[in-house]
């Protein structure tokens, strides 16, 4: 299973939860102010889109298309049009990403994420590529970073990659945990399905296994790695 991100619900493929309340009484000049963790999202008056989202989306289906050249293109008149645009710095670090440009992606991610630091999507994009450097244990604090944001709607699959990376890292234990987490946000997420079918296999439950890529076929197409797992 490939690792995925999303991206503030405007591009489906960039795309990736407690919130406690505590009261307090002041006395005096004493104050204790309370964070908000949900940034943009939770703004009464959220940010319209613009023109830069319009290159935003362009550079997206660019990009899903293969056209490389022309989806930096598009991602590129998006940052000028608004450098603190957390979409575009999204989408140009994904396409580097593709290009193998690694510093140019981090150097992105970072400048999205000092933007909007509670934005999960941007959260779960950077920690996606922080587990493809090898870099888990700060990749796994992106995705806990994601997940903090209550109103995100897809922990489903910041649960589902924190899982991938952790297993890449060889705990396959704390892996299960994160899918269990994403199967309870969502019981039909076809690669959690599929992730622990796999995990399940390499622990010798085999009756698990099976449970699981029967719920897989249930919700999504069999597929090499689905097909190969089914065989062992």
């Amino acid at each position: 299973v490939k690792k995925v991100g999303l991206s503030n619900g405007l591009i489906g493929f960039l795309l990736g939860l407690l919130i406690l309340l505590g009261g307090c009484t002041t006395t005096g000049d004493s104050r204790t102010d309370l964070e908000d963790s949900t940034g943009d999202l939770g703004k009464s008056t959220p940010p319209r889109a613009g023109e830069a989202d319009i290159y935003v989306n362009l550079a997206a289906a660019y990009m899903r298309n293969g056209q490389m050249a022309v989806a930096l293109q598009q991602a590129k008149k998006a940052i000028r049009i608004d450098p603190d645009n957390s979409n575009a710095q999204n989408v140009i670090a994904l396409i580097y990403t593709r290009l193998g440009e690694s510093g140019l992606a981090e150097m992105h991610y970072r400048t999205g994420l000092n933007a909007a630091p509670r934005d999960p999507y941007i959260r779960n994009s950077y920690g996606t590529f922080l587990c493809q450097q090898g870099r888990y244990q700060e990749a796994e604090q992106e995705f806990v970073n994601a997940l903090k944001n209550p109103l995100y709607q897809a922990p489903e699959l910041a649960y589902t990659n924190a899982a991938l990376c952790t297993a890449d890292e060889g705990n396959r234990e704390r892996s299960k945990a994160y899918l269990r987490k994403a199967l309870q946000a969502n019981p039909n997420f076809a690669p959690a399905l599929l992730q622990m079918a796999k995990l399940s296999l390499m622990d010798g439950d085999f009756s698990d296994a099976r449970i699981y890529l029967q719920r897989f076929a249930t919700v999504a197409p069999h597929n090499a790695e689905s097909l190969w797992t089914g065989i062992q």
